[in-house]
């Protein structure tokens, strides 16, 4: 039997986003980061995500070498597919693109930066901190 239209996720613009789309992204969330393992299995961890709607792009502040680092760097031409999630009762909202690594003093400040706005402490120091930076392609959620 096909579901309804009710049941289907709804689906967002990325680089317009709904006002309660874009202030639930805006609240202080631990979010999930996906990214495919080199065998295809995928990879869930627990992040902080912003997202930058006028830009089209969610970032991820990460350690050099973590395994996340490592997956998107394995995948074909340095670029994986993957998802950031994040959920509150019955309100979550899944942002999904092409990650890259990000290692450039200017991106890294700008990704500690909107890390600091939204989650209200600045990152530690870090001399192996990178970005995974996320060009968005799609948005879904209730929120």
């Amino acid at each position: 039997m096909p579901a309804t239209p009710s049941a289907h996720a709804p689906a967002h613009d990325v680089l317009n986003p709904t006002p309660a789309y874009l202030a639930f992204w805006r609240e202080r969330h631990i979010c999930t980061l996906t990214t495919p393992r080199p065998d295809g299995s995928p990879h869930v961890v627990p992040v902080g995500v912003t997202y930058d709607p006028g830009a089209g792009l969610a970032r991820v502040i990460s350690n050099r070498h973590s395994k996340k680092v490592r997956n998107v760097l394995a995948a074909p031409d340095g670029t994986a597919r993957v998802a950031v999630c994040q959920m509150e009762g019955r309100r979550w909202a899944t942002l999904e693109g092409r990650a890259v690594v990000r290692t450039d003093a200017a991106s890294v400040a700008e990704a500690e930066a909107r890390y600091a706005e939204r989650y209200g402490r600045t990152p530690s120091p870090n001399p192996d901190r990178v970005v995974l930076e996320i060009t968005l392609d799609r948005a879904m959620g209730r929120a």
